[in-house]
Formats: structure tokens, sequence, C-alpha cells
């Protein structure tokens, strides 16, 4: 197989944008910003800072669902905002017409494979948002996509009929069974699991991407290595500056030289070799790597 590389790099800038629509989706809220000059630097696996309210210095990250021209406004980015905190319960409630100001894209994006490849994409509730630009991108370059969808119920499944659309074939996993393959109340990330061997061997799975939280994550990077499947995992860590400058979202990495090294998530990430992360160690003191077992 041909080893994915990355896209030339893009600078972020710092805009005021502005809504230009907002819609409850089930449980997330989907907002549309036109971002001058941001929209276009978008890739696959970025996210764009946003405000968390007045008063909050502290702002937040939301991967970017797509990109589309709007006419009048040139480029805008789509974002899906889960309203679970203060500040996403803000930012959901604002109306179209709110100027904000934005600074993206962010992040290390997902690296593209240079020949057509069977790919696996796997994304639990909203963090899903930035895998549906990543399958089109394959498929723009002749790769199979299939697509593992996990959510704790039918409200927090993202866009599963656009996925059906996409990818070959889609299976969705529901914490509590109001669609796809049932949990009976089991953690997400045992779902996951459960569900992706079989749908990594039916595909004949080589590269894996996924987006979800870390213990999915960790599933599903030691699920792509049993299998002989490069993987590429979607960190959100949390970040008060959402630029690395504060260090606040480390995440411990073994490099080429088998040495461990604490990266940035919102940096080096959030985009991330899947089985070069220590998931064990996220937020603490990673303990020492045996050589021998690399």
């Amino acid at each position: 197989m041909t080893t994915p590389t990355a896209e030339a790099p893009t600078g972020p800038r710092h805009v005021t944008g502005e809504i230009l629509t907002t819609k409850k989706v089930g449980a997330y809220q989907h907002l549309t910003l036109a971002v001058p000059d941001v929209a276009e630097r978008a890739r696959p696996g970025t996210f764009v800072a946003l405000p968390a309210g007045e008063g909050r210095m502290g702002r937040r990250a939301f991967w970017i669902r797509g990109v589309r021209t709007v006419g009048g406004f040139g480029s805008a980015v789509e974002v899906v905002v889960d309203p679970t905190g203060p500040g996403s319960r803000w930012l959901a409630a604002q109306p179209a017409g709110t100027r904000l100001e934005v600074t993206g894209p962010l992040g290390r994006p997902f690296s593209l494979p240079r020949d057509p490849v069977s790919c696996v994409l796997v994304g639990e509730g909203y963090s899903a948002a930035c895998l549906f630009p990543l399958a089109s991108r394959l498929k723009e370059r002749g790769c199979t996509v299939v697509i593992l969808l996990a959510a704790a119920d039918e409200s927090r499944l993202l866009a599963a009929l656009e996925a059906r659309r996409t990818a070959r074939s889609v299976t969705v996993v529901t914490g509590d069974g109001s669609v796809g393959r049932s949990g009976a109340g089991a953690p997400l990330a045992d779902l996951v699991a459960a569900a992706l061997p079989e749908v990594l061997q039916r595909a004949a799975a080589d590269v894996v991407y996924a987006a979800a939280p870390a213990a999915t994550l960790a599933r599903v990077a030691r699920a792509a290595e049993d299998v002989g499947a490069w993987s590429q995992t979607a960190l959100e860590q949390p970040g008060p500056c959402l630029t690395g400058l504060c260090q606040g979202c480390a995440v411990p990495v073994v490099g080429e030289d088998r040495l461990v090294r604490m990266v940035r998530g919102c940096t080096e990430g959030p985009v991330l070799r899947g089985d070069r992360v220590r998931w064990d160690d996220l937020g603490g003191v990673p303990a020492p790597v045996d050589q021998g077992a690399l």
C-alpha cells in the first residue's frame, strides 16, 4: 500500500465572520459562517476557533463540516455545535446576522492517499462532522469509502442519510438501540470496538480515519493495527488558546526514533497517527517506552 501524504500546509486567518444560517438538526445546531479567506484554506480535519460568549476569554474549537459558496458572501464554512456547555449553548443561540471573531483553519489535516485504496471512516457524535469533507476528497481520488457512525441515540447521529449517499456501505451503532445496532447501554467505545473488526474485514481496509472521543479513538487505532491498516485519528483536546501557545493540549506521541514526545494537539494535531499516540497516558505523564516492544 502507498503511505498517505499530507496536503501542503496552509496558514490560518483571523477574520470577522457572520452567521448566515442556523438550523437545529436533532441534538445539534448547524451554523453556516461567512468567513473571508478561511473557507478557501480549509482541509478535512481542520477546525475553526469561535467565541464562547461575552465575558469569556477562552474560545471553542469546532470541526469544519463543509465548505460551500454562498452568493454575495463568497465561501462559507459549516460547523456543528453540540450545545452542552455554557459556551456552546451561547453560540447555538446566536441568530443569523450575528458577527463573530473567527480564527482558522487551524490544525493539521488528514493526509490523503496518493493512490486509490480502501478507506474506513469512523465517526462518533458531532465529531463525525470532519469526516464528510474527507469522504468527498477520498472519492475524488478513486478510493473506496466505508463509514461507521456511532452515537448515544438517534438525535446525536450525524448525517446518516448523507453518509449512505456517499459511502459504499454504512454501519450505524447507537447506545440506546434507537437505530442501527443496539448497544444495550454499553459504552460507545465498546460498541464501536465490537462492530469494527467485521467492517474492516469486509472493506479489506488499507487506511482507517476516525474522529471521536479519545476512548473510541484508542479502540479504533488498535483494531486498525490488528488488521495491518494505517490509522489517522482526529483527537479533540481541551485547550484555552487553540493556537499552540499555551501548551494546554499536550498529547504523548511515540516518534520514529521510538522516543516519547509531548506534541500540541491543536497544531501538530488534531490529526495524529493512531498507532503513535500513547492513549493510556493522555492527560498525564507518559511512562518510558519499552524499546523492545516497538
